[in-house]
């Protein structure tokens, strides 16, 4: 479940950090935004969760209006600085929306036993085909973008920002558009998760450790590619479980310890990650046949 789910995200995020090379550590911006909407309808008026997913996305989208204007007016760190700091404003603010959002505290999902309209499933394997199904939109959004002009444009964008607007591309309204798309998709991924676990706060709903997951199994797994999401949180997580059942709690942090050589290994030996790799690999044996031949 962790690797459908983070491997959603890591789609959703390798849409704005991967194709437009614009490296957001606030997506935790989006993901609570979607989580709370969809519960505060839940909670507060009976809406289904199916329908307050939809909606959630429409919040992160126009909330993405705002902050992607005041953060793209810078580059570099200064951009991800902006963003991190995006996230955490919205966590404080919540944190102090006690009547409205629950507060610190946070609240329970009602259980209503075996409930599909409301996205209660008796049954876990349930979750999986939603997640799952979520999981196959967002890789098709990303295969129609790759072969798209729109794709094209991104890449401009990515590669070099003046230059791409030097040959007529609006770089601003294109960085605006992909970046409302990653949020849409990242708050289906809050809402989600925030029924899976039947519970919300503003720790979890906005935790730093979901941007820095999204963006790490991106990087891993090589941005600016289809696969290259899925096949970084397949590494990460699959490594992450083993090291749980193999140390338990014997060894604190060493997961975090395990995550930070991989990455490093990544960006010193294959800064295209491991789909870049493959790629190569794939271009390379094409030269030889066709030298061969």
């Amino acid at each position: 479940m962790r690797i459908l789910l983070f491997s959603f995200i890591g789609v959703a995020w390798n849409l704005m950090g991967g194709y437009a090379k614009q490296l957001s550590l606030g997506h935790a911006a989006y993901f609570g935004l979607g989580a709370y909407t969809s519960t505060i309808l839940q909670v507060d008026y009976g809406i289904s969760p199916w329908i307050g997913m939809v909606a959630g996305g429409c919040v992160a989208m126009l909330a993405s209006l705002p902050i992607g204007w005041l953060c793209f007016r810078l580059r570099g760190p200064y951009f991800t600085i902006a963003t991190i700091a995006t996230a955490q404003v919205l966590m404080l603010i919540f944190l102090k929306f006690r009547d409205f959002a629950w507060g610190a505290e946070g609240t329970t999902i009602p259980n209503l036993g075996n409930a599909p309209w409301m996205m209660q499933f008796e049954e876990k394997a349930a979750y999986y085909y939603v997640i799952l199904g979520l999981l196959v939109v967002a890789l098709g959004v990303t295969y129609w973008l790759e072969r798209s002009w729109v794709g094209y444009y991104l890449m401009a964008i990515g590669e070099d920002e003046d230059a791409a607007e030097a040959i007529g591309v609006d770089a601003p309204r294109m960085k605006r558009y992909i970046y409302m798309a990653s949020a849409f998709l990242t708050a289906l991924a809050g809402t989600f998760y925030t029924q899976y676990i039947y519970f919300i706060d503003p720790a979890t709903a906005f935790s730093f450790n979901i941007s820095i997951e999204a963006a790490l199994v991106s990087i891993v797994g090589g941005i600016g590619t289809l696969w290259g999401p899925v096949i970084g949180t397949v590494l990460l997580e699959t490594t992450s479980a083993m090291l749980q059942s193999w140390l338990g709690g014997s060894a604190g942090g060493i997961q975090l310890t395990v995550y930070s050589l991989i990455l490093m290994a990544v960006i010193l030996w294959r800064p295209t990650g491991i789909m870049g790799f493959i790629n190569e690999q794939r271009a390379r044996r094409a030269r030889k046949n066709v030298a061969g031949s």
